[in-house]
């Protein structure tokens, strides 16, 4: 079939709508023509209320119900991403690159004189020999917050006289965040 052929369909089908419509009114007194514009108009005033001045007005209120809800989780979205910008900017820096001269001048500053130090990358090999226990827990401490090692091996020995300990340790420097392993 045709697109001609159905728009003439579809126009004779409103065609004969019009016709049934208009003979339905015209068979109508005067008092039932207003009765059924009335009723009509009541339907119709219904109808746009039903589908879109209801559907507005309940939608506004469930939005004015709901946003003290949503401010508040604005403001704790706001407060934790002023919470990480503020983490971010306390990041520690990276730990100073291990050299024999760091090691040895720290283990300086606290009196203990090493046998040998060998530093291969982030690890630390050092032998001590008589030297005071709490200096070298002490100077542990020390390195563990400075330039960030930590012990991965150690082995240590008491000697005769109090305080006094022989000691091999290896430490490791433990990498930052930022930086890759």
């Amino acid at each position: 079939m045709s697109n001609a052929s159905r728009s003439a369909n579809f126009r004779s089908s409103i065609q004969g709508a019009r016709e049934s419509a208009a003979t339905f009114w015209n068979d109508r007194s005067a008092p039932e023509r207003k009765q059924l514009l009335i009723i009509s108009s009541v339907i119709l005033l219904a109808l746009l209320y039903l589908l879109l001045i209801d559907p507005a007005l309940s939608g506004r209120e469930q939005l004015r119900s709901s946003l003290p809800e949503l401010r508040q989780k604005a403001a704790e979205m706001q407060q934790l991403s002023r919470d990480a910008v503020a983490l971010s900017a306390n990041v520690a820096p990276p730990p100073p690159l291990l050299s024999k001269a760091i090691m040895d001048t720290s283990l300086a500053t606290r009196g203990l004189k090493p046998q040998s130090v060998v530093v291969n990358e982030e690890v630390v090999r050092i032998q001590l020999s008589s030297v005071s226990f709490a200096a070298l827990v002490d100077w542990l401490g020390e390195v563990q917050k400075t330039v960030r090692l930590s012990v991965i091996d150690a082995s240590i020995t008491a000697q005769p006289a109090s305080d006094t300990v022989n000691a091999t340790l290896t430490l490791r420097q433990q990498k930052s965040e930022g930086r890759s392993e």
